[in-house]
């Protein structure tokens, strides 16, 4: 005789109650787990866009601690650790563009290249000069960055200071470049521009002597920074 196989126990009533009320909880949850990837998303991007707009800014404090160290050597040496630093996380071009004004675009290609090199050594040379051989400036910088009031830039926001309360603000314009970000402004004391405080020296400089009179003054403050 042929014997069927009896219910198993999940066929009874009980069993079946169980299994009913599991499934129910898989569909209510669902729905709510499906609403919580959806809301991480813009959050996740967010944090992935401020860590990259932040990382530049970690990368240059990181060589100032650097290039403070006793052991940092000459001056010359000094600037090799911060020029590779300066020519990632900053555009010099735009820098230096904003910096000049509307003449900028007067200028011919060889006479902006000539200035954009200058202007590169004086940068460095700035730093050099700012952070000596066995400094103690201590660097903080806010993980969370916020939308500039315009143009589509990012503000990080930082202090440097000497481990008192009289830590100084400075913050960076930062603008996408490549994937990530650059540095287009340091606003000093969290609002000063910088671009703007060089403006007035650059354009009078350019209008009185044109692109080499330019040069020859950045020239000359490059000189004094590494001699200082």
């Amino acid at each position: 005789m042929t014997r069927f196989p009896s219910k198993t126990p999940d066929a009874t009533p009980a069993r079946r109650l169980t299994r009913a009320t599991l499934g129910l909880m898989a569909l209510v949850s669902a729905p709510a787990a499906l609403s919580l990837v959806s809301m991480s998303a813009p959050a996740l991007a967010q944090s992935a866009s401020q860590s990259a707009a932040v990382t530049p800014i970690n990368d240059l404090y990181t060589a100032l601690k650097q290039i403070q160290s006793p052991s940092s050597g000459t001056s010359e040496a000094r600037a090799q650790i911060m020029a590779p630093v300066i020519d990632r996380i900053f555009d010099l071009s735009t820098v230096l563009h904003n910096s000049i004004g509307m003449r900028y675009t007067t200028l011919s290609t060889d006479e902006q290249t000539r200035l954009l090199a200058a202007f590169r050594q004086f940068t460095i040379a700035r730093y050099v000069s700012s952070f000596k051989q066995g400094g103690t400036a201590q660097f903080t910088v806010n993980p969370a960055t916020r939308p500039a009031p315009s143009g589509g830039s990012t503000i990080v926001s930082t202090t440097i200071g000497d481990g008192s309360d009289s830590a100084t603000a400075i913050n960076y314009v930062m603008m996408p470049s490549g994937g990530g970000y650059r540095i287009v402004d340091i606003l000093l004391n969290g609002h000063i521009s910088q671009v703007a405080a060089q403006r007035a020296d650059f354009s009078s400089t350019l209008a009185r002597g044109g692109a080499d009179a330019l040069v020859t003054l950045l020239n000359r403050k490059t000189a004094k920074f590494m001699n200082n």
